[in-house]
């Protein structure tokens, strides 16, 4: 199984990302039974989308997950749709700031993952982390990537499935907000269990049971 994941670069005027962090320690551990490539991408509109596509195509990657920071969430949240929208609440690092964009002209309005992630969520929580299925990404650049790759699995790479998840702040940022922190290496944890599932080759459909959320 060829796996590309894929972190980014501190944005918003914050010194780390712990996505950054979380996905170095990630290709430090591994997953087994799974080829293993990591990206670190600018947080930029204009450019993360392009580089992480060459990467999956230089890979011929089977998987490729995104990883991003959601500060005030907790645990490992499991993004399930990607709608196609840009509407940035502050400037990304290139100071852009799309409002009311799509992320694809013409494109569908949204994208469902095609990764089972009931199943990979509850891999995260039998590893000792906190994990829940989010039905936003928001409409940042994390979204922007989700959303691209869906698209690109969709019109051009059908064995491609594309996913997105999000981690929580570190403790370090975390300190002083009164908000859930995750340290990045238990978030390296929590990755590797939920590739784990989809390294072992299981593609069958994820169970019904309830993980609905607005966030």
């Amino acid at each position: 199984m060829r796996i590309l994941v894929t972190g980014f670069e501190p944005f918003g005027g914050e010194p780390s990302n712990p996505s950054e962090a979380a996905v170095q320690r990630l290709a430090e551990l591994g997953v087994p039974g799974a080829a293993l490539r990591t990206l670190i991408l600018p947080t930029c509109f204009d450019g993360a989308l392009e580089r992480a596509v060459a990467a999956v195509r230089a890979a011929e990657a089977e998987i490729v997950l995104g990883v991003g920071l959601a500060g005030g969430r907790a645990g490992l949240s499991l993004e399930r749709v990607a709608v196609n929208l840009d509407d940035a609440r502050l400037p990304d690092n290139d100071g852009a700031q799309p409002i009311d964009r799509p992320v694809v002209e013409g494109g569908p309005a949204a994208y469902f993952t095609r990764l089972p992630v009931k199943r990979m969520a509850a891999a995260v929580r039998a590893a000792g982390l906190e994990a829940s299925i989010s039905n936003s990404a928001g409409s940042f650049v994390c979204n922007h990537l989700f959303y691209g790759l869906c698209y690109l699995a969709e019109t051009s790479l059908p064995s491609l499935r594309a996913g997105f998840v999000h981690i929580p702040w570190s403790p370090e940022q975390a300190a002083g907000k009164n908000a859930a922190s995750l340290d990045p290496a238990a978030a390296a944890r929590g990755l590797q269990a939920a590739l784990a599932v989809l390294a072992a080759g299981t593609d069958v459909a994820d169970p019904a049971i309830a993980e609905g959320a607005l966030a």
